[in-house]
């Protein structure tokens, strides 16, 4: 993690967990008890057909609809339980929302809970133990290193997702944004912007 440059993915050392997993993988091919490719074909189903495309669709109503973010924030649970967002690590999710005053960051300081059904896979660097471990002391320079420099002023909530409560940030709306639809809205939303680390450009910088 010293050596984050998040313009984004650079290369690091096969974490022990990423190894294991690879090792398991490869047993349960040779002993064909699943395929290569329906390993792939999960994979491609939460990169793909998943996630984060359901997460950027819940911000893009937020930011869209007053009422339906207020019961959002009142009640996260329920209205993505009722949009048919649930389960696949997508069930007991608090929606947190990003202010003026006020930024939030996701971790998971145990293992790498966080809700698939809503943001797909996880980044390597979210389950990295470096991540897991500096950002809740170091909340401001870990944010920094994603190219995020938050005021001094500006409060830094560190939320630690478990298998008993996980979060998805809302974050700010951009400006420039006002004539946007939904779609288009959805489109300018980030995985990295949901788990906290980044922040949503204006359209004209996002392209």
């Amino acid at each position: 993690m010293t050596d984050h440059n998040h313009s984004h993915h650079h290369p690091h050392p096969e974490s022990y967990w990423s190894a294991r997993t690879k090792a398991v993988e490869s047993l349960l091919i040779e002993k064909g008890l699943i395929s290569s490719d329906a390993i792939e074909s999960v994979v491609q189903f939460y990169e793909k057909d998943l996630g984060p495309m359901l997460g950027t669709k819940v911000v893009a109503k937020a930011w869209s609809d007053p009422e339906f973010k207020k019961a959002l924030l009142e009640d996260s649970e329920t209205v993505l339980r009722e949009l048919g967002y649930f389960g696949m690590q997508g069930e007991h999710v608090r929606v947190v929302e990003n202010t003026d005053d006020v930024h939030n960051v996701v971790v998971c300081t145990l293992c790498s809970c966080y809700p698939w059904a809503l943001l797909g896979l996880p980044p390597a660097w979210y389950k990295e133990p470096a991540y897991r471990s500096r950002v809740v002391k170091q909340p401001r320079e870990v944010i920094k290193e994603f190219g995020l420099d938050l005021p001094e002023r500006m409060e830094i909530r560190v939320w630690d997702s478990s298998a008993e409560m996980r979060y998805l940030v809302l974050p700010q709306k951009p400006e420039g944004t006002e004539d946007m639809t939904e779609d288009e809205l959805a489109a300018i939303v980030t995985r990295d912007s949901m788990i906290g680390v980044v922040k949503i450009q204006p359209p004209a910088v996002a392209g």
